[in-house]
Order: structure tokens, then sequence, then C-alpha cells
């Protein structure tokens, strides 16, 4: 079942489409990752799903249900986190999740809980002035799940986090997904979106140049680099393998791109016509190779962090 589904999603502020005709689905028990830089219309697409931002054109549904009455009744099964947790900072972490409680008609067993499976039972009573950033963002994780929501959405979760908080965060989110919730989370961070998320849809200047699960958007060609010392017979050889798309020689190395990742099978095609390697490796393509294909952005305006 779709739980999110858009159909040409826009959003435009005065001649500035910061959301510009996008089609996405998201299925129940997915952890959809949302990529992009800054500036992309990560934030304002999210704005839309929760009602904070009216689209322009196109249209939504969430949970199957796209009219007005119904897309304002599945909010009320949405638990969402914006990128700046509204807390107040002269308070413990503990009264600040018992203000959202009473939003949500939740009691003390609830607020429980939610502390403890973020981690946060032994520093109820700090202020939460006193909370690290993850700190801040592992509460605004127990302030979402107070409501038991069938869809979790996050806006940056990890941003701005050290790689403790970064894990941190990534194991709650995961055990969201054990839980069965379907996670909705927009973030710029490669590494991140590509270790914690099952899908994910790249999105630059509001429009969404690829989508599908993880594993299929870093399914393209691998690198290989081999190594004998005819370097020439070498490369030759390797030109001649089935799949091959590129092959160089970069100093001591031949680097060969393939349609595949099949080793065993390029080295044995090379062992048959009598070359035997000193070396072997393969380098699998990762979501940031993906996404500065799609792009031909820099990595480290991505956020990258591998």
């Amino acid at each position: 079942m779709s739980v999110i589904e858009t159909t040409g999603l826009t959003k435009r502020f005065r001649r500035t489409a910061a959301v510009d005709g996008i089609d996405f689905s998201v299925e129940q028990g997915q952890v959809y990752g949302f990529l992009g830089p800054n500036g992309s219309g990560k934030t304002t697409t999210i704005g839309m799903l929760l009602g904070i931002i009216g689209p322009t054109a196109g249209s939504m549904r969430l949970f199957g249900g796209g009219t007005a009455r119904e897309l304002h009744q599945a909010r009320q099964r949405i638990g969402a986190t914006l990128e700046q947790p509204n807390f107040y900072p002269y308070m413990s972490g503990l009264d600040n999740l018992r203000i959202a409680a009473r939003v949500k008609n939740k009691g003390q067993k609830e607020i429980d809980e939610a502390l403890e499976t973020v981690g946060l039972a032994a520093r109820r009573k700090d202020l939460f002035q006193t909370y690290s950033l993850g700190m801040k963002q592992r509460l605004a994780l127990a302030a979402t799940m107070l409501g038991d929501p069938e869809l979790v959405i996050l806006d940056e979760p990890a941003n701005g986090l050290d790689p403790e908080g970064m894990r941190e965060i990534r194991d709650i989110i995961t055990g969201f997904a054990q839980r069965g919730k379907t996670v909705f989370l927009s973030s710029h961070l490669l590494w991140e979106v590509e270790r914690t998320c099952t899908h994910a849809a790249v999105i630059a200047k509001g429009r969404i140049l690829a989508q599908g699960s993880v594993k299929a958007l870093t399914a393209g060609a691998a690198r290989v680099e081999l190594a004998s010392p005819d370097l020439g017979k070498l490369k030759e050889a390797v030109g001649a393998y089935p799949g091959v798309v590129s092959v160089i020689v970069d100093g001591p190395l031949v680097v060969a791109e393939i349609k595949n990742d099949d080793s065993a099978a390029l080295n044995q095609f090379l062992a048959d016509r009598g070359i035997f390697v000193s070396h072997l490796a393969v380098k699998r393509q990762s979501l940031e190779d993906a996404f500065l294909e799609l792009t031909g952005a820099e990595p480290h305006g991505m956020g990258a962090i591998a």
C-alpha cells in the first residue's frame, strides 16, 4: 500500500519553483530517503505533506486519501520532526515531553516508553538547554513517537551531529522500521541515507532526478583495479571482457569499468588467456557516485562523510 503518493506536486514562490512537478511513491514499511543538497526542495515538500505549506499545483495522497478531509485525517497518523526542534530551553526533557503528550492526549506511560527508547531516561530531569545536539534530536524523536504514528517524517535528523550522534539516530530510525513504521526522511548526507534507507529519491533544484531502492540506485557499473607484470597485455585482455565499459592504465594499475562486479568471472576470463593478476580489487558504486553521475555536483557540497 502506498503511504505517500504525489503527482505533479509543485510549489512556487513568486517566479521560483521550489518544488517542480514531482512524482514519487512511498510504500508501507519502507525507510525512504529524500536526498538532495540544501535548497533542493526537501523541506518544502515535507511542509506540503504535513499541510503547513499549500501546493501551487499537483496532488498528493496519504494512506490512499487525497481529499482535504482525507488528508486531514491521514495527518493524525503521522509523527514529524523538523530540522530545528521547538522545545523550551529552561524546562527539563521530561516536562517538554509532557507538553507534547498533552497535545497528543498521551500519558506518563507513553512518555516513559519514549524516553527509554531514545536513551534519555537517565537524563529526563535535566534542562533541555544542557542537552547536546544529539540529545536534542533524540528528544525530538521521542516527541514524535508519542502518538504511535504509522508514518514518521524526519527533516535532516542527523544534521550537525558527530559520528556517535549519527549512529544513535540511525539506530532509532532502524528501530522505527523494525516496529513496522514507514519512515520518510530528508537528508543531504549521502552516506547516512545509504546506510539507513531502503529506498531513496534524488532531488535537485526542485526536481526528482532518480528514485528507487538504494540497491538499484547504486547498481551501476563497477570499477575494477588490476595489476600484472605486463600492463599492456592486461589492458588488451580486459578490454575484450564482455560487459566492459572502459579500460585505462593508471600508474601501476589497469582500471576498468564493467557492467557487473563479478570479479571471479573476470579473473577466470583473464586466466583462460594466460594472464594471472597480482592484484584485483572491485570498487562498487556508492550512493555518492550515483548522485554525482546524476547531477555533476561536488561531493563536499552534499555533506559526504564517507
